[in-house]
């Protein structure tokens, strides 16, 4: 049995740990899941990789989430004659759709979607936010701007826009090929990048259906605007640090990632802390302290998950990576503050129906009966697990699911463990030997000590948790 944390840990597979070994080494350091990164590789290389991580999860008796994560749209510049030009701080430079190649005057924007939504006084972000542009006028199939922070810029480098909300699919014709052949592979989720609006979700949603959980990647700052409904839609969501940092003021990512934490927490909708967690770590065998607390940060606010990119895709040292990871996973979760602190944040929660009522009165019962050893959640599509670990209790809990995939995806979720019982949910009145069984197998619980379940019956109507039963392990 892998390693177990309440808190989860999603490593990018790449160059540098995508064999059967670094895959091996990485689940025995402590991943629950694994991300494929769509922007780079082949189709062939994918179904490589992912055939391994079955294959090693089934070795190790793991239910080791696979995510698919898209690319997305990528708005860049075309070319330049002399490869690079210098822009200087307050030169006109201009924008358009001319096919000829760029100079220090003028580069190509094959955008139309962006020259749409531009208006006077927009910004817009090249390279990563390394020159920043400012338009000064703004027309139909070009721009003016005047240039504020200058530098060596290059060609095909990217563009951000992060004050204009654009009219463009998060889904381009590459990811909808990737889809399908992500989908068909089995994967267990689906990472949606360029997320602005709800409605973006609710369209990947026709496609996807119940396929794959569909994790909402929050990357730009019109996103706040329909938060609450863009988390509703979605299975999951990500803090995609990264570009959000190019978008939004840097300054102002920390306080972004709180909020979009605590609104997933109180929303019910796992949530992923990711970008640069551990960046040094791609070439040092030792994180900087900064990146220590900022890891712990995301944990001792209750994410679910902590997300590896670079680190363990590409650096020098991913196992170890992972290791340190964990570390610092562990050192938060043994703190006694750690629990008070995510129960504090508990106060947003509220119990709308019947299957919240039952969760939250579980949730008392551990607080109140003593020796208590876990939790064990009976639900055929995971929604009886999510809604009990919205509640962030301080003891584990066993998911009890009748599919391989739901268990893997909720590998993901906060202080679960999945287990796979499909007979169970033939009679519920197997409840209690199936509970006491894989809690003795797994250590969970000792002779005597009490298992609260809860489960909704009959089973397969989802959101029918409507049991609350207390058993004694033997």
């Amino acid at each position: 049995m892998p390693i177990s944390t309440r808190t989860n840990i999603l490593a990018t597979l790449g160059p540098a740990s995508d064999s059967v070994e670094k895959i091996t080494a990485l689940v025995d350091a402590g991943v629950d899941g694994f991300r494929l990164n769509f922007s780079h590789g082949t189709h062939e290389s994918h179904q490589r990789i992912y055939d391994i991580i079955r294959q090693v999860s089934k070795a190790k008796n793991a239910h080791i989430a696979v995510v698919a994560d898209l690319q997305g749209p990528k708005l860049r510049i075309g070319l330049f004659k002399d490869e690079k030009v210098t822009l200087k701080k307050g030169q006109t430079f201009c924008l358009d759709m001319k096919k000829e190649l760029g100079d220090e005057t003028r580069v190509t924007l094959p955008h139309k979607e962006i020259f749409e939504a531009l208006k006077v006084g927009d910004k817009l972000l090249v390279n990563d936010g390394n020159i920043v542009l400012k338009v000064t006028e703004a027309h139909k199939t070009s721009a003016v701007t005047k240039v504020e922070i200058g530098g060596v810029v290059s060609g095909h480098k990217g563009v951000n826009l992060p004050n204009s909300a654009l009219k463009i699919s998060p889904l381009t014709a590459k990811d909808l090929d990737d889809l399908d052949f992500a989908l068909k592979l089995g994967v267990d989720c689906v990472c949606l990048s360029f997320v602005q609006r709800a409605s973006d979700v609710l369209a990947a949603r026709k496609i996807i259906g119940n396929k794959a959980w569909i994790i909402s990647k929050l990357e730009k700052p019109q996103v706040m605007d329909e938060l609450d409904e863009i988390i509703e839609a979605s299975d999951m969501v990500m803090v995609a640090r990264g570009d959000l940092g190019v978008e939004c003021p840097i300054v102002t990512v920390p306080v972004l990632q709180k909020h979009i934490v605590s609104r997933c927490r109180a929303c019910g909708k796992p949530v992923i802390v990711a970008t640069q967690m551990l960046e040094s770590m791609i070439a040092a065998p030792m994180p900087t302290r900064a990146e220590v607390s900022d890891v712990a940060n995301a944990v001792y606010d209750g994410c679910d998950v902590v997300m590896l990119s670079g680190e363990t895709a590409m650096g020098a040292y991913p196992v170890e990576t992972v290791q340190t990871m964990r570390g610092v996973i562990e050192q938060v979760e043994a703190d006694p503050k750690y629990y008070a602190n995510i129960q504090s944040k508990n106060q947003g929660i509220y119990c709308y129906n019947e299957a919240h009522a039952i969760t939250h009165a579980a949730g008392e019962v551990v607080k109140t009966l003593s020796s208590i050893a876990c939790i064990a959640t009976f639900s055929v599509s995971g929604l009886t697990t999510l809604v009990m670990a919205q509640e962030r209790p301080a003891y584990p809990i066993m998911a009890i699911i009748p599919t391989e995939k739901i268990a893997c995806q909720l590998n993901l979720v906060w202080g679960v463990r999945t287990f796979i019982d499909k007979k169970v949910f033939e009679s519920f009145d197997n409840i209690e030997k199936v509970s006491r069984g894989f809690a003795r197998v797994s250590g969970l619980a000792n002779n005597g000590e009490f298992i609260v379940v809860t489960a909704g019956y009959p089973f397969g109507k989802v959101g029918s948790t409507n049991v609350l039963h207390i058993i004694k392990a033997g």
